[in-house]
């Protein structure tokens, strides 16, 4: 029992990993476990949408584990284009740590549901990748660009970064968000 308490106290920090979006109506960053919750409902919600049958407990599952290395490594804005890979190996090293917390078996769990959402290799994963990519937009297009304007983020680079995964694992997704983001463009709500 101590075990589990010690890692979901650990999992509180998550709420200190500030993000670069700002929830609706709020004067603040998004904090990474807000955002953790806020893409495993919106998986949920689009299970319609899927473009085949998923095991949505799973794809729930890696939504609330996907991001915990961050607890040591902070967030990274979606669109950096550069460090990925040692960022990944933080990451990974992050989440080893964490989920070493847990009795050997359910940290083997987590560390699994982790290690699927990072391949992006089973359907399940290209669908939480989807949810975890349009997250951050749909924040945007409803705050009329706020981060994307803060931070230089252009059109193109939006696209370029989030539309393979999303059109990958959402295609009825993609086709909403391709929409938005264009209307978004000749409203200027795009960095240079």
């Amino acid at each position: 029992m101590q075990a589990i308490i010690d890692f979901v106290l650990e999992l509180d920090k998550l709420k200190g990993v500030t993000r670069k979006t700002r929830p609706l109506g709020l004067d603040r960053q998004e904090n990474s476990a807000e955002h953790s919750w806020q893409i495993a409902l919106l998986a949920s919600s689009l299970a319609p949408y899927a473009p085949q049958a998923l095991d949505m407990n799973r794809v729930v599952a890696m939504l609330l584990v996907h991001d915990i290395g961050e607890i040591d490594t902070g967030d990274t804005i979606a669109y950096a284009e550069e460090g990925w890979q040692e960022r990944k190996a933080a990451e990974l090293a992050a989440v080893q740590r964490i989920f070493g917390l847990l009795p050997s078996e359910q940290a083997a769990r987590f560390l699994a549901l982790w290690q699927e959402f990072e391949d992006a290799a089973t359907p399940e994963a290209r669908f939480a990748h989807a949810a975890d990519r349009a997250m951050p937009v749909l924040l945007n297009l409803a705050n009329s660009g706020q981060s994307w304007r803060e931070n230089g983020i252009s059109y193109e680079r939006v696209v370029k970064r989030i539309r393979p995964p999303i059109e990958t694992g959402c295609p009825a997704l993609w086709a909403y968000l391709d929409g938005q983001l264009r209307h978004a463009q000749t409203q200027g709500w795009f960095g240079a």
